[in-house]
């Protein structure tokens, strides 16, 4: 079996990265097969319990509250709302739903109180549970852990070079250390990027020199394609070509081997033999439902009816892992602190993201109806 190391140089990245592609394809499958069923991916489904009003200032997000992009806000979801969507989403072949909030970090206090029974509530009903809520103290982790969670999602989202580019609020310190919290649990750790944001291959690279040094390296790496949305300082952003994101993809699978790659944001761009060769190179994830939190993907029946076309079998839940058990919350052994951690704050302005929050400022002043006096 290919060995999983975690010594990987950007040198060696960028040449595997480079390879012709017919060497790089054949190389991808052959470590997949290694380790993965080929003909098996799993069918994850992304929900956005609680959309908008963001107080970051990632350059590709449209749920920033600083940008203007028409994206409708709505409060933390209720707890039958979300089981109702993970029992539709399990009847539709999903074995894993990834509940994702807009919030910079997680604040102790009833809103965390909800997710956690969230959590609770989709691990009895069979199904791998992901959270994406921000940056996590330690605590926090181990409550999620306690209450079920299997999977936490942080991601590194590109290099550490580059991440100034993108993003001024938060520093990339706090995504490793986000990630080392919940590696203090039995939670498996979520981490993977987005190409088509301006990088280079160099930074491509070098986000996955970060993501295959982890020891362990993450259970799971989203493979993300920028989906440019208008409002956002990204909005002129070419999409990536199909080429780049099959290149990404087995570069992933062969620097780190047991990891599921997950096909995530931009499949609606792909056309179904894009997506095979992704299958192809390594890729066995992919998120289903009519969105990602807020951008377009594909139907769910017609992912079906490509499984089917491709002869692919949705993957069971806790194939990878062992389900966790749930302690309910009158038995929890951790308890809020009402921790306010200090998260950082950089503070070095981006043109493009500052330019964008000016415009959105203007169009919301347009759009502000003058009441009669």
């Amino acid at each position: 079996m290919a060995e999983t190391r975690h010594d990987w140089t950007k040198e060696e990245i960028l040449a595997i990265y480079n390879k012709p592609l017919m060497e790089l394809l054949y190389e991808a499958a052959t470590v997949h097969r290694e380790y993965h069923d080929p003909n098996t991916v799993q069918v994850s489904t992304l929900l956005s319990i609680k959309t908008g009003g963001c107080p970051e200032d990632c350059g590709y997000c449209p749920q920033a509250a600083r940008y203007h992009t028409d994206i409708e806000g709505n409060d933390l979801m209720s707890v039958q709302q979300v089981k109702a969507q993970a029992l539709r989403a399990k009847s539709a072949g999903s074995s894993r739903v990834c509940m994702g909030a807009a919030w910079r970090n997680v604040k102790d206090g009833p809103e965390f109180d909800q997710v956690l029974e969230m959590v609770r509530t989709i691990n009895k009903l069979d199904m791998e549970v992901c959270c994406t809520l921000g940056m996590v103290t330690e605590n926090q982790a181990k409550r999620l852990a306690e209450a079920g969670l299997y999977a936490y999602n942080h991601n590194l989202d590109t290099s550490e070079e580059y991440y100034k580019e993108v993003i001024s609020t938060r520093g990339y310190e706090d995504r490793l250390q986000t990630i080392e919290n919940v590696r203090k649990t039995n939670v498996t750790v979520c981490s993977g990027g987005i190409i088509g944001m301006g990088e280079s291959s160099e930074d491509r690279a070098g986000m996955l020199v970060a993501l295959s040094t982890l020891n362990p390296q993450p259970e799971s790496v989203p493979i993300n394609a920028l989906v440019a949305v208008e409002g956002t300082p990204m909005e002129e952003q070419k999409p990536v070509e199909i080429w780049e994101m099959i290149r990404m993809v087995a570069t992933t699978r062969i620097v780190m081997p047991k990891t599921q790659v997950r096909l995530s944001a931009g499949r609606t761009e792909m056309s179904r033999e894009g997506q095979a060769m992704c299958f192809f190179a390594g890729a066995n994830s992919i998120f289903a439902g009519d969105k990602l939190l807020t951008t377009p993907n594909p139907d769910v029946n017609q992912d079906m009816e490509m499984f089917k076309m491709l002869g692919l079998n949705p993957q069971k839940a806790f194939v990878k892992a062992p389900q966790p058990n749930t302690v309910e919350a009158e038995d929890s052994q951790f308890q809020s602190l009402g921790e306010k951690p200090r998260w950082s704050r950089p503070g070095h302005s981006i043109g493009q993201n500052e330019a964008a929050t000016e415009k959105g400022k203007a169009k919301k002043l347009i759009e502000t109806p003058i009441e009669n006096t």
